[in-house]
């Protein structure tokens, strides 16, 4: 079964000022969509062909660039679309606010750590928070279209939140100011999302 790219599910203008039209647009339409067809391409006719992406991505043959680069970029971005949302995006509480605060000292610190998780990458690549069993968290980041659920990265559990820091995400209105393309993510996180997906998982 082929991948298909998902739909939205917003206008691409609906998170401006943060994140502007055009930038969603090219990043949407252009990039995710390349990952698609190209990982679509890369399993076509092979055992990978009927595997979820996520089965795909735990079991990798990491010299598969391919298959590394197209399915890190298929996934990553089909989770970065989720976590800003902007439809009913609700405020951090419950259980995934106390995990935050045993994990990080306060909300306020996870920002502060994953910021710089997501600033300090270099060159291209993403920041996450993931979720280990038992409910631990980690805030990691990893380079280019990797992601946690790839075997020997460094980085491992499930991720409930990433920031894409390639520059196509951002450089249109940000340019070279990370961190303010940062500071902004942070603001449009849709917390129902992440929520939800941390409690699927403890």
């Amino acid at each position: 079964m082929a991948f298909e790219l998902p739909e939205l599910g917003y206008s691409y203008d609906a998170l401006a000022p943060n994140i502007d039209a055009k930038t969603m647009e090219i990043h949407h339409s252009k990039h995710h969509n390349g990952y698609t067809n190209k990982l679509n391409a890369a399993i076509e006719g092979t055992p990978l062909a009927d595997k979820s992406i996520e089965d795909i991505l735990t079991s990798l043959d990491m010299t598969n660039g391919a298959v590394r680069n197209n399915g890190g970029g298929y996934y990553n971005h089909c989770l970065y679309w989720e976590v800003i949302n902007p439809n009913d995006r609700g405020r951090l509480s419950g259980a995934l606010l106390d995990a935050i605060n045993n994990a990080f000292g306060s909300k306020e610190d996870f920002e502060k750590q994953f910021a710089a998780a997501a600033g300090t990458r270099f060159g291209s690549g993403w920041a996450w928070l993931c979720v280990h069993d038992g409910g631990k968290l980690e805030i990691c980041s990893t380079p280019n279209q990797d992601n946690p659920l790839m075997p020997g990265v460094g980085c491992g559990g499930t991720p409930i939140l990433g920031i894409d820091v390639w520059e196509h995400a951002y450089y249109l209105n940000y340019q070279n100011k990370r961190p303010d393309y940062v500071k902004a993510f942070m603001s449009i996180i849709n917390w129902n999302v992440v929520e939800k997906k941390y409690e699927a998982l403890v």
